[in-house]
């Protein structure tokens, strides 16, 4: 068993390196692959940065590849536990399993944009497996999947062109702050339009003569 998986890491991790040889089109594909559960060997942020820091000119290039591919391979994701409806979730813990039910429940796609905003080891896949078992809006998910994603490989796109090898230390270091700033911010808004639609519903229409 150890010499099997050994064999596969290393089969990954060959493939890896060959599609970071191709540029933005071997981003697209890592990114696809590592959303649908095939862990590719350094992860997409990685060869984003090593990429936008080689060419500095094409950074937009790469962070559209990264997001296409990330935003795709969710949405394969997303169909594939849909399909299998809550067998998919077999691989997590009850305990999680419930704590993203309940944000899925009171927050809708805003925990799933919240959740495409945040570092590793954030359990995106659990939001995105969870959203396909509990059927949430498919455009919606995409919509917030694409608009997380966006945001982050953006950032990280451009500190990789202004700072080169020093980004992955600026990302390390503020990236977790800023994540969570954001989060707090969705979370903000999201209650605030909600108080506001209740207020508007409870108003009196008007004043009997």
């Amino acid at each position: 068993m150890k010499l099997l998986f050994h064999k596969f890491t290393n089969a990954l991790s060959s493939l890896s390196h060959y599609l970071v040889s191709l540029g933005p089109f071997g981003l697209l594909a890592i990114a696809f692959l590592d959303s649908v559960l095939i862990p590719m060997p350094g992860g997409v942020d990685a060869v984003l940065l090593l990429l936008s820091a080689a060419r500095p000119s094409w950074m937009l290039i790469y962070v559209a590849a990264a997001t296409i591919g990330s935003t795709a391979g969710c949405v394969v994701l997303y169909r594939l536990s849909q399909r299998a409806g809550k067998r998919a979730l077999s691989r997590f813990s009850e305990s999680r399993q419930k704590r993203v039910k309940d944000l899925l429940d009171r927050y809708d796609v805003m925990s799933v944009l919240v959740a495409s905003l945040l570092p590793p080891p954030f359990p995106l896949k659990l939001f995105v497996v969870s959203s396909g078992v509990f059927r949430l809006n498919l455009l919606r998910f995409t919509l917030a999947i694409a608009g997380g994603r966006t945001f982050r490989y953006l950032l990280e796109g451009y500190l990789a062109a202004r700072y080169g090898e020093h980004a992955k230390d600026l990302l390390a270091r503020y990236y977790p702050v800023i994540g969570i700033a954001l989060a707090v911010l969705i979370v903000i808004a999201f209650v605030g339009r909600s108080l506001m639609r209740q207020s508007v519903k409870t108003e009196p229409s008007g004043v009997e003569s």
